[in-house]
């Protein structure tokens, strides 16, 4: 290689058209998709935690959606906050549930809009735990399953585009594929939280959702933060189980991970920016400690760079209007 002077690399530097030529990671809003969170309840509620995110009625969710198509965003992924919940999630499954019909009332305002539900019982249970309990408290896998894949279907039957199964039960994901074939939706494609950690960069979302546990932890079914070769195998797995994108949340604290995924597999991969990596930089920003344009920017462009292809953050809009300039 060339060396200084012949070499200079701030000749590619000068202008920001050139800084344009030759960047190496894109972003752009169909990279992007947004976090949604519907609820029974009338009009927008503000989450304390999350400045700028609100629940959303069906309605409201829907012209959300319609804006976010406007510029450019490329999917959005919906949460539910029932009215009513109990021990087995029946809401999850209801076909007249929030994001059941937020899925129909998206379609109709924005019809190009790649619409993603999350299928967990999290925000659906009365103990918020992703599944079905045993009279001790443990969470049960296999029983579990059956309620995915039943609300995994009920999403399609919706309309909904993608499904994301978000609960890090064993073996979910063939269970919901199967379930979905035998239903006639083989079209529908599965985005699995493959890589999923118990991390404690979760807390304002469980505000947002409704969905914090009303006791333990998750631990015993999310990931160890310490753990990468863990996370390959699950993304194998959930691979040879019939996934179609592949996940890993959080994404800042885990950027090693997105890469190795990424290298290790090939596949389609998404990546969450999560509701803790939002909110600080939010807190940060309304201090006047940093420049919030450029760090959100920064952070998003770093998942790319480690090897996303898709990118969920609550940024989504605030980005897409950036990049749009």
């Amino acid at each position: 290689m060339a060396k200084f002077p012949t070499y200079r690399p701030r000749r590619l530097r000068r202008t920001e058209r050139l800084r344009a030529m030759v960047r190496e990671t894109s972003l752009e809003p169909a990279d992007l998709i947004a976090p949604l969170f519907v609820t029974f309840q009338d009009g927008r509620h503000p989450v304390s935690s999350m400045p700028g995110v609100e629940q959303t009625s069906i309605a409201a969710t829907a012209e959300e959606a319609a804006r976010l198509e406007s510029l450019g965003v490329g999917a959005v992924l919906l949460f539910g906050i029932p009215d009513s919940k109990d021990a087995h999630g029946s809401r999850a499954y209801a076909a007249d549930g929030e994001v059941q019909r937020a899925v129909g009332a998206i379609k109709e305002q924005a019809p190009d809009l790649v619409v993603i539900t999350d299928v967990c019982l999290c925000e659906y249970t009365d103990h918020g735990h992703c599944g079905l309990l045993t009279p001790d408290g443990e969470v049960h896998n296999d029983s579990t399953l059956e309620l995915l894949a039943r609300m995994a279907v009920s999403h399609a039957e919706a309309g909904a585009d993608i499904v994301a199964p978000s609960d890090m039960m064993d073996g979910r994901v063939a269970a919901i594929r199967q379930a979905l074939d035998a239903q006639g939706f083989s079209h529908t494609p599965i985005m699995s939280y493959a890589v999923k950690y118990a991390s404690a960069f979760y807390g304002p979302f469980r505000e947002a959702a409704e969905s914090a546990p009303q006791f333990g932890d998750r631990k015993g079914y999310q990931m160890d933060p310490g753990n990468v070769e863990e996370g390959l195998r699950e993304a194998r797995m959930d691979i040879e189980e019939g996934a179609d994108i592949i996940m890993v949340k959080p994404a800042l604290p885990y950027l090693d991970v997105i890469y190795r995924v990424k290298q290790d597999t090939g596949y389609p991969l998404a990546a969450y920016h999560v509701s803790g990596e939002y909110s600080m930089i939010k807190a940060a920003a309304e201090r006047g400690w940093i420049d919030e344009e450029r760090v959100m920017l920064e952070a998003v462009q770093s998942i790319r760079r480690a090897g996303a292809d898709m990118i969920i953050t609550y940024y989504a809009g605030e980005l897409a209007r950036q990049l749009g300039g």
